[in-house]
């Protein structure tokens, strides 16, 4: 599966953001979906996952309570909510799939990555 994210850029300290993530070309409602980011100079990190059907969701504990994720099969669509952005919020953002449909998914069984959408939150 083909993956493109979008929906970053420029914003203040204590705003919002809606990232996405199209999918195309293969599988897409049976697998976990998640998202990723990497910060300038360090390595790339989970984010948040939601399970094939939405049911389950996971989060960082970095990110829990101002990240939502959640998936719209119909359209091959995961989404990322980011509220209340902070200046360390800043990083490349990476929409992933993951190999199975339930659980989580880790940086070791990504199936497939987007190209990363940037996100830089200002002072």
């Amino acid at each position: 599966v083909q993956l493109q994210a979008f929906g970053g850029g420029l914003v203040q300290t204590g705003g919002s953001l809606r990232l996405s993530c199209a999918a195309f070309g293969g599988l897409f409602s049976g697998y976990v979906m998640g998202w990723f980011r990497q910060a300038p100079g360090k390595g790339r990190e989970f984010v948040a996952s939601i399970t094939w059907n939405g049911a389950n969701t996971y989060y960082a504990d970095s990110t829990k309570g101002q990240f939502t994720i959640s998936r719209d099969n119909a359209k091959n669509m995961v989404n990322l909510q980011i509220n209340s952005l902070k200046p360390e919020d800043t990083a490349v953002y990476y929409c992933a799939a993951g190999s199975r449909p339930f659980g989580t998914v880790t940086l070791a069984d990504v199936r497939s990555w987007g190209q990363g959408t940037l996100v830089t939150v200002s002072s």
